[in-house]
């Protein structure tokens, strides 16, 4: 049987554990990425329940992943004076996480293990600054999908596209031939993330998280070089309507709009709000992102399938087990219905629709828990973290919720034969 020759749209973390899988299933892989090199900046993203169970099927990868943890012992939820209210620390057993994860790691620092443990392979090539420009199927015969590209690749024909290029994927508009944001459901958040190159919090390896009314909320963590990693969130109702429309118009204006957009929104908010502001102005990792929930009708069209972000987009903190679980049942599948590609991406839907619709629920309150929007609620909120901290109800009651949504045996991954 001729080689599968796959195309992976997008290099951050669905995109190499595909590649792996892929390459575990014999087939030839190219990876494209449209930016020119791989993006290692990003806020700290935690692996859990089936991310954990693939990652530990990965060849010297839950060591890469421990030696490069953001090495945080827990969260400290602070008043505006600064004094921590409520304490969250890890419970220390890695199959039974609390809201801390052991596995907790920077986007860029987990995309660039992926794709350390991928690049040499001889069956995978990465291409950067390269994006699809369209895609015909051949719907007569169900042959081979032609790909055409914007820069230097040649147009090629592929068995596979598999586009795992984020939530407001370009390529799975081309692939099922919609717009960029059909699909999409808004969850009217929205976040700023950036590193300052100094220490605002004394050392502490803790992180500290910071509510102000308006729903604003911000996170600080040190990292191991010594820079401050900030997480800006802006949460609001979810009864409000596109709330998070002024926030995509200002990422359309332009970096320095979008910073002025996020200083405005945060101006007065107190803490360490000034000091934060001012080291965003003058960060050079700057990023920001929409929190949305994609959700297709289907995962697959033809020879197009979507992986990751770009085909469900999950709640708060499910996003990168999503990836990773996806990306190695679909390399599963389709090597286990070889000569079959059909019903490979069939079974790939059915595999993943439980943990799905299971991991997009988002949690009752979490938003308004998260980012209280008037000085009451966060007073009301700040004053029962309290209590419950003090009481120690938290910790008792992590031994037996914790796993729900953090036990490495919730979800049951199939085991596949593979060629490699």
């Amino acid at each position: 049987m001729p080689q599968l020759k796959v195309l992976i749209v997008g290099a951050s973390i669905a995109g190499p554990t595909a590649a792996y899988w892929f390459a575990k299933a014999g087939a030839n892989i190219t990876v494209i990425e449209r930016f020119p090199k791989l993006r290692t900046n990003g806020q700290n993203v935690d692996i859990r329940t089936a991310g954990v169970t693939v990652m530990r099927k990965m060849l010297g990868m839950e060591a890469a992943v421990r030696a490069k943890t953001t090495h945080m012992d827990g969260i400290n939820f602070v008043r505006e004076n600064g004094r921590p209210f409520a304490t969250i620390k890890a419970t220390g057993n890695p199959d039974q996480q609390s809201l801390v994860s052991e596995y907790e790691i920077y986007r860029g620092d987990l995309a660039q293990i992926l794709f350390d443990m991928t690049k040499d392979n001889d069956n995978i090539t990465y291409v950067f600054d390269e994006q699809v420009a369209s895609i015909q199927q051949n719907t007569q015969d169900e042959g081979p999908v032609t790909v055409e590209f914007v820069n230097a690749l040649p147009t090629s024909d592929y068995d596979l596209v598999v586009a795992c290029d984020g939530a407001t994927s370009r390529t799975r508009a081309l692939g099922l031939g919609c717009g960029v944001r059909e699909h999409i459901k808004p969850m009217n958040c929205w976040a700023a993330y950036f590193s300052m190159q100094k220490d605002i919090v004394d050392g502490s390896t803790m992180g500290h998280a910071y509510s102000a009314p308006g729903g604003r909320f911000f996170g600080l963590g040190l990292d191991p070089s010594g820079a401050t990693r900030v997480a800006l969130m802006a949460v609001n109702p979810r009864d409000d309507g596109d709330a998070s429309l002024p926030f995509r118009e200002a990422v359309k204006r332009g970096d320095d709009s979008l910073r002025q957009f996020v200083a405005q929104h945060y101006k007065g908010a107190g803490w360490k709000t000034d000091e934060v502001l001012e080291g965003m102005m003058e960060a050079d990792d700057f990023y920001s992102s929409e929190f949305v929930q994609v959700k297709p009708p289907t995962l697959s069209k033809g020879r197009f399938v979507l992986v990751g972000d770009a085909g469900y987009a999950g709640s708060f903190g499910t996003g990168t087990t999503l990836a990773m679980a996806g990306a190695y049942v679909l390399a599963g599948e389709v090597g286990r219905h070889k000569g079959n590609l059909e019903a490979g991406l069939k079974a790939y839907e059915v595999q993943m629709r439980p943990m799905i619709d299971d991991l997009q629920k988002i949690p009752p309150f979490f938003p308004a828990l998260l980012a209280p929007q008037t000085a009451w609620g966060v007073w009301l909120r700040n004053t029962i973290f309290a209590f419950i901290a003090w009481t120690r109800i938290l910790e008792f009651a992590q031994r037996f919720f914790a796993g729900s949504f953090a036990s490495a045996d919730k979800y049951k991954l199939p085991e596949y034969e593979w060629v490699a």
